[in-house]
């Protein structure tokens, strides 16, 4: 596939945009004045049980201070190093697999700076306030957040390579059945994607839209119950990705995964299985002022659904992703990050199951690229200001693999898919973010204000084809046709100001204050939605910490869902054992109380304790309810499909946590109480890339990915012979799913019944090794993946048809799987 072909000559426009901002950083002067510099060198370390002192190289070390935020890997030694650097204070903070530290230092006008920083077991990623250099680093923010570093990202059992596989090692987050990522008991669609702060989301569906390959990610944290007024348009968890800085002083590249896995059918080798290269290279255009980062990764890779015949059981997924990244320090007090990220992909035979074959399932093409620049500029003292731009372009085609009428049986379903798609969507935000230095009044104070702009336009086809749905006597049982085609466009603005004030009354209390006001063009409504939290020290040792909030939160409305008025309509026919008509409905498509946005009100309650210097607890409990949240639902009597803001949710989550940290390996465990019950009906069900034909009566009940109890222990140890290994060890309650009987009709409560319990244990080793060939930074590693190590039935497929023979039989699990790994690095 030709990037010419992707995108055609009616994109130029966007083209343009996205030349321009790369061209932007080509023209922007990106002189240091060499006379006024500094330079800093830091040591980073940990103290063991025995209170000795040991280093800690690999240490990702983050500089942050006037026009400078810089990011670093300390050396073999345990050293990092920084230059360019204006005088002034700078905070340091060093992240290791389970261990956080930071540090404050000021930096002379010449010479070298030397800063120590101690590393401490961390349970959460921290944001820290410090005043001294002498001080300790205290947990301020109330929000629950937890963060998953680089190491981890690299050394964990990935079965795909990708960034949202990570996820699940966060307590309180899932995979569902649909196979997208629920964050805290919200849909994908209610919650936030941030790369590098920038929205990646999908317009039209509101699921998270664009992934990067996992070599130039830097961190990714969630954050449950974000009360910094930054974080908007979400009744959920956001999750935020951090790039990785290139590297100013010297070129670096790495390649992987170049070896092509066979596809094995029959005992025979039939084609290939997968195939996905990366390579990534990073160094300095303008050495110590702007380094380059670039990264491509080719993904070919069939996913097999094993109760299916053998050669036409595979789903096909095929994707280019290319990630452009370029870092530049302006000025002593300005540095600029601009990317770029081009991701056409396309999955054939979209949720191919058990009782879906090739034939019936649709095919998904999705073309985008998405351009982001971010400004920082140092103004004042010790203010900061921070513009960004982005651009995203998203196009999607839903179409089917046979053109045959669709046809839904007792045992399986017939004929080419129903619902065909052409979606063609952009955004374009703006974003500028204001944060003041420390004032004194009453305690300190830390104030941050900003507004955001974001435009979206959605120009959509859709072309909804008949569908029968048949009996076990093999004669139709009812029939839906709907209206001709539709074309539309719908496009909106948002626009949302905020103010935030982290306050310290006292030196062991934190209160963090925020006001949001968010407004769009679709509901035509501005609402405020307040927040506060407080971190407390309970100990003096600053060893108990205390945190908690409240906070309303507005979602944004998905394009999708506001074009629903210009849908096809559906006239369903209903027929006895003869076939003669029983009765025949015709609905419309209607919003009876327009659509406002929908909004959620939570709460949490955290408690952490250092137990020793080697040990940390955590018991923390959420609650969330979410209103006026969107659901379908048909009417027959007025024959209406309506679209209303009637749907509520909630979610409940009691949480325990413990990390421990042995010399040479860190161990996290958590178990999870949760409860996440609303209304049933959603909309992206029935109208998002992979439909549902038939439209029942909406319900309450618990949600689809609603798994009650919850136990994950994860570590990563580096064993003995220079192995690192990383197991991961998974169990939770089955997911909910519902009888039906031979007229789709749900029999009973819904999702009542349950999968058996999901338990799955994963396992990642890996070594360095040396290359036979003579270069001293050229360095390998190699290693291997095991998947359900014990062999666990996890079933994926269930027969909901009480009419059928096979009811309540389970199909389709995953057993043991191996993976090889091999690692160039120069």
């Amino acid at each position: 596939m030709s990037l010419s072909a992707i995108y055609s000559a009616n994109r130029g426009g966007t083209l343009v945009i996205a030349i321009t901002c790369m061209a932007l950083i080509s023209t922007a002067p990106v002189a240091i004045a060499q006379g006024d510099s500094g330079a800093l060198t830091g040591t980073v370390f940990t103290i063991d049980s025995d209170g000795t002192r040991s280093l800690v190289p690999g240490a990702t070390v983050s500089l942050t201070g006037p026009g400078a935020m810089q990011q670093a890997i300390a050396d073999e030694h345990a050293v990092c190093r920084f230059s360019g650097l204006a005088p002034g204070r700078y905070q340091v903070d060093a992240v290791a697999p389970g261990l956080s530290g930071s540090n404050t230092v000021v930096v002379s006008q010449s010479g070298v700076t030397e800063v120590s920083v101690e590393l401490r077991v961390a349970l959460v990623k921290e944001s820290v306030t410090v005043t001294d250099s002498s001080d300790r680093a205290d947990s301020t923010d109330p929000s629950e957040q937890t963060t998953v570093a680089k190491s981890t990202i690299l050394n964990s059992p990935n079965k795909d390579d990708r960034i949202d596989s990570v996820l699940p090692l966060i307590p309180g987050v899932v995979r569902g059945p649909d196979g997208l990522i629920n964050m805290k008991g919200a849909r994908g669609s209610q919650s936030g994607a941030l790369i590098n702060s920038a929205n990646v989301t999908d317009p039209v569906t509101g699921n998270q839209a664009m992934t990067l390959p996992i070599d130039v990610v830097q961190s990714v944290t969630v954050v449950s119950n974000p009360y910094d007024p930054e974080y908007g348009r979400l009744t959920g968890a956001v999750s935020s990705v951090e790039t990785t800085t290139g590297n100013y002083d010297g070129f670096h590249a790495s390649v992987q995964n170049l070896l092509v896995r066979p596809r094995r059918r029959d005992g025979d080798f039939i084609g290939i299985e997968s195939w996905t290269p990366r390579l990534t290279f990073t160094g300095p255009l303008v050495k110590h002022k702007v380094a380059f980062t670039q990264s491509f990764e080719y993904r070919f890779v069939r996913t097999p659904v094993y109760s299916l015949p053998q050669l036409t059981r595979d789903m096909k997924f095929e994707g280019l992703t290319s990630f452009t990244q370029i870092d530049a320090n302006l000025t002593s007090r300005q540095t600029l990050t601009a990317s770029f990220t081009l991701y056409p992909q396309k999955l054939n035979y979209l949720g191919l199951n058990t009782f879906t074959p090739q034939p019936s399932t649709p095919d998904l093409h999705q073309r985008g690229f998405m351009a982001s620049i971010q400004h920082r500029d140092a103004i004042g003292s010790d203010g900061l200001l921070v513009s960004q731009f982005s651009f995203k372009r998203f196009d999607a085609d839903v179409t089917a693999n046979s053109t045959d009428p669709y046809q839904l049986l007792v045992e399986t379903t017939a004929g080419g898919y129903f619902d065909l798609q052409r979606r063609r969507s952009d955004r374009v935000e703006w974003q500028e973010t204001f944060q003041f230095g420390v004032r004194n009044w009453l305690g300190s104070h830390q104030l941050k204000v900003g507004t955001d702009y974001a435009h979206s336009s959605y120009d959509g086809h859709v072309d909804l084809l008949p569908v029968s749905i048949v009996g076990v006597d093999g004669v139709p049982v009812q029939s839906i046709e709907f209206g001709p085609a539709s074309q539309f466009h719908v496009g909106e603005n948002a626009i949302a100001w905020f103010i935030g004030d982290k306050w310290q009354p006292l030196q062991r209390l934190t209160v963090d204050l925020g006001l949001r006001f968010d407004h769009d063009s679709i509901t035509g409504t501005t609402h405020p939605a307040p927040r506060a939290g407080f971190a407390l020290m309970l100990t003096k040792d600053q060893k108990t910490v205390l945190k908690g909030g409240a906070g309303l939160f507005y979602d944004r409305v998905p394009l999708n869902t506001a074009s629903f008025p210009f849908l096809p309509g559906r006239t369903v026919t209903t027929f006895d054992a003869g076939g003669n008509i029983l009765s025949s409905t015709e609905y419309i498509n209607a919003l009876p109380s327009g659509l406002h946005n929908p909004r959620s009100t939570s709460w949490n309650v955290e408690l952490d304790r250092e137990v020793t210097s080697a040990l940390v607890v955590r018991g923390s409990y959420q609650q969330r309810r979410t209103t006026r949240d969107f659901v379908l639902d048909p009417d027959a009597p007025l024959g209406i499909l309506s679209l209303s803001n009637h749907g509520t949710s909630t979610y409940h989550e009691a949480q325990l946590t413990a990390q421990y940290k042995l010399r040479r390996a860190t161990i996290n465990a958590s178990y999870v109480r949760s409860k996440a019950y609303g209304d049933l009906n959603d909309f992206n069900q029935f109208f998002g890339n992979n439909a549902v034909a038939v439209i029942e009566r909406d319900e309450r009940g618990r949600l689809a990915f609603d798994a009650p109890n919850r136990f994950l222990a994860w570590g990563e140890w580096n064993a003995p012979f220079k192995l690192t290994l990383l197991p991961v060890l998974d169990v939770h309650t089955g997911f909910p799913w519902s009888p039906v009987d031979q007229d789709r009709d749900f029999v009973g409560p819904r999702d009542s019944q349950r999968y058996p319990p999901f338990t799955s244990f994963d396992l990642q080793v890996t070594r360095q090794v040396r290359l036979p060939i003579p270069r001293e930074h050229l360095k390998a590693r190699v290693g291997f993946s095991v998947f359900n190590l014990f062999n666990q039935f996890n079933p994926r497929d269930v027969q909901a048809d009480v009419d059928s023979l096979r009811y309540a039989a389970l199909f389709n699990g995953v057993g043991r799987m191996f993976r090889g790994k091999f690692t160039v690095d120069f």
